[in-house]
């Protein structure tokens, strides 16, 4: 049995039946990359009102070279009280997005959040003010200061019947996608100038027939597109024929597909 076949995960999408397949990218890269382009999150500590009951707050973060979220919180707030008395938390972010939010990407880091260490402070420090700038106003407070979580564990749900745990090790060996920041402008141009090209390539390389179409997300290795069909809204992901490393190999991928289908439509 082949790894993909073992780990689900590693699905393959339907491409066409006699080319070679690429792996779609395991949960582990999808998780910190998500968590990569997300600023703000959920966090989840235990009450000390209320014994055994969560918290939440809403937590923008950084992150620093392992994805491990930092955050830049008071000593005044009712999560940093909250923290002291129990490490114990979960911080839980989303992909954004102008569909339906359970279609969505989505993330639960689960795990321990303390202090940044003082010899680690300096790069928690600068890695969080190059995504908040405004927080230069408070960040010498003396009741502020960087706490990280560790994460113990991660759920991972890509969209309807894609889920599955990622373990925290997984996750700390895995690298960001080379079009993460890339993606959102792909997905515009995509879904403002091609969508026939799209209704076309759903058409020839997933065998569905839709009257709409729209691109949701794409990676290296391939995208997913969101369509409607006659029984109603479906979803699909379509692999590239080859691995790809950026926008312009994308942009030249995509266009390679769509020549290759418009014979066979």
């Amino acid at each position: 049995m082949s790894t993909a076949e073992m780990d689900p995960s590693r699905k393959h999408a339907y491409t066409d039946a006699g080319a070679a397949q690429l792996p779609e990218p395991t949960y582990a890269e999808r998780v910190r990359t998500l968590v990569s382009l997300c600023t703000i999150g959920t966090l989840s500590t235990a009450s000390r009102k209320r014994s055994g009951y969560p918290f939440g707050s809403l937590m923008p973060y950084s992150i620093d070279e392992t994805g491990r979220p930092v955050f830049l919180i008071s000593t005044m707030a009712m999560h940093t009280q909250n923290i002291q008395a129990d490490h114990r938390a979960s911080l839980f972010v989303a992909q954004a997005g102008d569909g339906d939010p359970l279609g969505t990407a989505r993330a639960t880091l689960v795990g321990d959040v303390h202090s940044v260490p003082e010899d680690e402070a300096g790069e928690a420090r600068e890695r969080y003010l190059s995504r908040y700038a405004n927080s230069r106003s408070w960040v010498d407070f003396k009741d502020f200061g960087f706490y990280r979580l560790q994460p113990l564990d991660i759920y991972y749900v890509g969209g309807f019947g894609v889920m599955g745990w990622v373990t925290a090790e997984d996750y700390r060996d895995a690298r960001i996608d080379p079009l993460a920041d890339e993606a959102p402008r792909i997905l515009e141009h995509m879904n403002s100038d091609h969508v026939s090209s799209m209704i076309l390539l759903a058409r020839v390389y997933a065998g569905l027939h839709a009257t709409e179409a729209t691109m949701t997300a794409v990676d290296r290795l391939g995208f997913h597109l969101r369509l409607k069909i006659n029984d109603g809204m479906t979803g699909t992901r379509i692999n590239f024929l080859r691995e790809v490393q950026d926008s312009e190999e994308a942009r030249k991928g995509l266009v390679e597909m769509v020549r290759a289908a418009k014979p066979k439509a």
